[in-house]
Formats: structure tokens, C-alpha cells, sequence
């Protein structure tokens, strides 16, 4: 049976290469690439995080997810800038465009990485390493940022190939080559290991990956029960998920962020989806559709996923009454577990909205469509100015004025 060749690509320090990006366009004379750069929420605010750094910042110790605070404190000329959602949707777009030229087999991963099947191809490629030079390459020339490309036989296998030494690199991580390569590694690098897992592995003396791949099942179970045969799977290197694209029975929008820590603060959850129904209901209005059904994605500390969904009165392509929903959704359904991942979807979508109106709705259609324009010419300043330039009153007295400049 033929092995199959599956490839990760990552974009290197996406947002702060994408940042870099669109400075060097608008005549900014420094990469902030070589210098010691963060992206990150408001300087003022001690718990605005770093949500991606420099390789300079990384050599002072700065990390992702730590407070700018602290950051300051490790470097004390340290650059911040802010993220710019719209921007990296777009760069996001435009690297998933590019990927599709090669295999209909890719999966969008996140904004910034991609599966690639190139299983049963060794005719039109016939050498899969020079292959991906020639995306990483292509890549560096054509749209201005770095990427890393990890090769194996399966996805786990090339998303840790892909986190080998960065940046712009190819790396293969073969089954032949899981115990010389990624056997050695500490625990902390297995590919959906968290921080919980791998302090209580190396509380049981599991250092390695390696340790972990050798250990006896039988002892795996009595501490992780059935997540037990996944990490020894892992640490082996087995993994047999495949790489198709998401779909789903009726169109729709969504966006999913992978947190940087465990989060269980309910503020910053919300923050977080706001940034998100940002997202998603202005690429609603891009489409001139409007939604039916608004939906959180929730995935805990034990890689558990659930969601839920709620259905609204009437169709609707408004920020504020999606975030209405999703915080509703959010308050009523969240566990009050460790989130690492949650996202918002906008399902159920159509182009036409004049739909029964109830008889309680204070809104016509006609001030609906007024509100539809209105979000239109703020999404075109967000656009130009960066995202959350403008917020309507209404919204920043539900978060914080503060809160959405993160």
C-alpha cells in the first residue's frame, strides 16, 4: 500500500510578518522583522498580550501570550504594534488561494496553516522535496513572508516536521524517521500536548517523547484513561486523520482562534469573540448575504469540541445583534472549562432579508438596511485604518473602550 505524502505549511510569525508587510507598503522604513517587534492590544492596558514577536524580541525572552507589561520589562525598547484582523484576512486568503493550485486535497487549518494531500501524485511530482522548496520559494518571492514546510506520511507527523527549526525551511519527519527525529524531543513539543498533560507526564517521569512512546499502555490508562491510547499513538507517530476540506451541508462563515493559553476568564472570551463577530459579519456584508443562525464553537483543555447554536428571528448581517447572540450563546452553554480553541459561525445564510418582521421588532426593514449601510462604510474605514479604527457606541459600552484597542 502506498504511503501518503502529506505537507504542513505554516506561515512564519504570521500577523507580525503580515504587519511588516503592510508597514513596508506604506512607506515605513524599518522591517519590523529585524528589529525587537510584538503584536499586540494596547500598551496602556497591563494585560494586553503579545500575540505573536520578532525573532530579536524572542532572543530577550519575550514569549507569545505573555502580558506587554512584562514584555517592556525583558526589553525596554521594545516596538508594539497592533493586529489588523482585515489586513490578515486578506494575506490569510491570499496564501490559501495559492495552495489550492497543487492538490484539490487541502484543508484550511487555521489563517496561517494548510494540509496538503499530495498522496498518489508521484507522476505529476515526482520529487516531493523539491516540490516544497519550490512552494516555500515561490511564496517568499511572489507574496513578500516566510514559511515553513513539514513533509511526512501522515498530518501529525508534518505539522511537528513544520515546527523544526524556522524560519523559511523544509523539514521531514517520514515514519522511518520518527525515533531518531522526534523521539528525542522534550514531551512539551508533541503536536496537541498541553500544558496540563505534559506537566503531569513529566510528574510521572516522562520526560521525552520518546519516553511517552515506549511507556506501557496499561500504566497510560490508569492516569489519562482514554486519552491514553491517543498519546501513545502520538508519541508513536501513528496517525491516520485525513485531509479534507470542511464542509458542511449549507453555506456558511466562521472563524476559529486557537488560543496561545488555556483561557477561562469570561471577559476575555468575549473579547475574543468579538474580534470574531467583527470577522465573520463583515465577510456577511463582503457576500451581501445575511445570516439565520449564529453559533460558538467551543474545544477544552481535553481536545473535547462541542458547540451551540441559536436561530434568530429574523435574518441579519448587523455586528452588534450577531454579538448579541453569541455572548447570550456564550453565557448559557460554556461549561466554565479551559478553553484552547472557540470560534463563531454564521450559518443558514441568504441574500434576501425581507422576511416576516415580528410584531414586537421595533426595527423596519428599511432601518435595517439603513444599519447594513451604515456597517458597510465602517468596515471600509476599518479596512483602511485598521480593525476596531471605529466601534459604534453601543458595542464599546458592552466591552470597554480599552478592551477592543487589544
Amino acid at each position: 500500500m502506498e504511503k501518503r505524502i502529506i505537507f504542513h505549511i505554516d506561515v512564519n510569525n504570521a500577523f507580525l510578518s503580515w504587519t511588516a508587510i503592510l508597514l513596508l507598503q506604506e512607506g515605513y522604513k524599518i522591517d519590523i522583522r529585524n528589529i525587537p517587534a510584538v503584536i499586540g492590544g494596547d500598551e496602556k492596558r497591563r494585560s494586553g498580550i503579545v500575540l505573536a514577536k520578532s525573532m530579536v524580541a524572542k532572543k530577550y525572552g519575550i514569549v507569545t501570550a505573555e502580558t506587554l507589561y512584562s514584555a517592556r520589562n525583558k526589553c525596554k525598547n521594545l516596538k508594539v504594534y497592533p493586529p489588523n484582523y482585515y489586513w490578515y484576512y486578506e494575506k490569510s486568503h491570499e496564501f490559501h488561494e495559492y495552495l489550492k493550485q497543487f492538490t484539490p486535497n487541502t484543508l484550511k487549518y487555521s489563517v496561517d496553516e494548510a494540509f496538503l494531500d499530495f498522496t498518489g501524485t508521484k507522476y505529476i511530482y515526482s520529487d516531493y522535496i523539491k516540490l516544497a522548496h519550490h512552494i516555500k520559494d515561490e511564496i517568499k518571492e511572489k507574496f513578500g513572508f516566510t514559511v515553513n514546510v513539514g513533509i511526512a506520511n501522515n498530518m501529525l507527523c508534518a505539522k511537528m516536521a513544520s515546527d523544526f527549526q524556522k524560519p523559511d525551511r523544509v523539514h521531514t519527519l517520514f515514519d522511518e524517521e520518527v525515533k531518531k527525529k522526534m523521539w528525542p524531543l522534550p514531551i512539551e513539543d508533541l503536536f496537541m500536548v498541553g500544558r496540563s498533560t505534559s506537566k503531569r507526564l513529566r510528574e510521572l517521569g516522562i520526560n521525552t517523547i520518546g519516553e511517552l512512546a515506549q511507556k506501557d499502555i496499561n500504566f497510560l490508562t490508569k492516569y489519562f484513561k482514554n486519552q491514553a491510547e491517543f498519546l501513545k499513538n502520538s508519541a508513536n507517530g501513528i496517525d491516520d486523520t485525513k485531509v479534507e476540506p470542511h464542509k458542511s451541508k449549507s453555506e456558511s462563515i466562521s472563524v476559529t482562534e486557537t488560543m496561545p493559553k488555556d483561557l477561562q476568564d469570561i471577559n476575555e472570551l468575549k473579547e475574543i469573540l468579538f474580534r470574531q463577530t467583527s470577522e465573520v459579519s463583515r465577510q456577511l456584508r463582503d457576500k451581501n448575504k445575511f445570516c439565520n443562525v449564529v453559533a460558538v464553537i467551543f474545544k477544552n483543555h481535553q481536545f473535547e469540541s462541542y458547540s451551540r447554536q441559536t436561530k434568530l428571528d429574523n435574518p441579519t448581517d448587523n455586528t452588534e445583534i450577531i454579538y448579541d447572540k453569541v455572548v447570550e450563546i456564550l453565557e448559557n452553554s460554556w461549561k466554565n472549562d479551559p478553553i484552547r480553541l472557540i470560534g463563531v459561525r454564521l450559518a443558514d445564510l441568504c441574500s434576501d432579508r425581507k422576511t416576516q418582521i415580528s410584531l414586537f421588532d421595533n426595527n423596519t426593514i428599511e432601518e435595517d438596511d439603513k444599519n447594513s449601510s451604515f456597517q458597510k462604510k465602517i468596515d471600509e474605514i476599518n479596512k483602511k485604518f485598521g480593525s476596531n479604527s471605529v466601534v459604534p457606541a453601543s458595542i464599546i459600552n458592552k466591552i470597554g473602550k480599552n478592551k477592543l484597542r487589544k
